[in-house]
């Protein structure tokens, strides 16, 4: 079955030993589940730079979908991963993405003043203290990714995770497609340069938290590369879709406004090849992740279902 048909099906689950009736019901409860996790890890307004943590944890808290950890905890199960190591990786890749929205609507960049449905953290606490915040989450978060060197004896699958985290967040990876997105703003481009820009600025860090989870749980070298190709599948859908609801979304469901990239003169997959290319695009792109996924002698119908559930997402 491809993507389209199988998310029409309805499935039960155990998940906590609770029945769970259908995707939805079960996301719900995998999100609870990670805030739970992710949340102790957060930092501690304390002592004089009380202000700039309280813009970070005022970023954090923001009601996200927490897709990045949520991804990264399935990609550990999928392997049969065991024990706690995964678990501050799972804050850290929450932190890095949390200070890229807070850069990313900064004047200078997009200029947004909504996100997630609340004022920007330019808006609530200044720019100065929104560029403090995001330096400071990006800091943070490697400090709390090495907290895993306490919890697992194979220190050389915790460095290789930390190379991972660097290299997907860093130039090569979601700040290079950043530069790149902001020095095309109201120039014509190519596909070439638009799917660079989306490999990069928005599939990358889906990319570290398929690969980490494997790594952690100590997946092999083909199945690491495998989870790399399905998470820039998937990223490559997840802008399209971005893309689709920026023309067809509305603020209520987005929680910022919508036409943002036609304010800031930005090509898109939309503008580039057309609403119907991009929807049978972006279907394309989910059915070859999801066979990636079911080529693995390993299986996780949850994370099938999240990937599949990413293609009808209205925000």
């Amino acid at each position: 079955k491809n993507a389209t048909t199988y998310i029409q099906g309805r499935f039960r689950g155990i998940l906590g030993g609770i029945m769970i009736e259908n995707f939805t019901q079960q996301l719900e409860i995998e999100k609870k589940e990670v805030e739970l996790i992710i949340k102790p890890f957060f930092p501690v307004k304390i002592g004089y730079p009380d202000t700039v943590i309280e813009a970070m944890i005022y970023s954090l808290e923001s009601p996200g979908k927490r897709l990045r950890p949520i991804m990264m905890r399935e990609s550990f199960r999928l392997f049969g991963g065991k024990g706690k190591v995964v678990e501050p990786f799972m804050a850290a890749i929450e932190m890095i993405h949390s200070y890229s929205l807070i850069h990313d609507d900064l004047p200078a960049m997009d200029n947004d003043d909504y996100r997630r449905g609340r004022k920007t953290t330019h808006l609530v606490y200044g720019e100065d203290m929104a560029i403090l915040a995001g330096d400071g989450l990006l800091n943070y978060a490697y400090e709390t990714a090495m907290k895993s060197f306490d919890m697992e004896t194979d220190k050389a699958i915790v460095v290789r995770a930390l190379q991972i985290l660097g290299q997907k967040a860093g130039i090569y990876g979601m700040v290079g497609g950043q530069v790149v997105d902001i020095e095309s703003e109201g120039k014509v481009i190519t596909s070439e340069q638009l799917i660079y820009i989306y490999k990069n600025k928005t599939a990358a860090l889906l990319e570290a938290a398929l690969i980490i989870g494997s790594i952690l749980a100590g997946a092999t070298k083909n199945e690491q590369k495998i989870m790399e190709n399905i998470a820039e599948k998937v990223g490559l859908a997840f802008q399209i879709q971005d893309d689709i609801l920026d023309v067809c979304g509305t603020m209520e469901e987005l929680g910022k406004p919508i036409g943002s990239d036609d304010k800031n003169h930005k090509v898109t997959y939309v503008t580039l090849h057309g609403m119907d290319c991009a929807k049978n695009m972006q279907e394309k792109l989910i059915n070859e992740a999801v066979e990636l996924l079911d080529s693995l002698v390993v299986c996780n119908n949850f994370l099938k279902n999240l990937l599949i559930s990413l293609m009808n997402r209205k925000h």
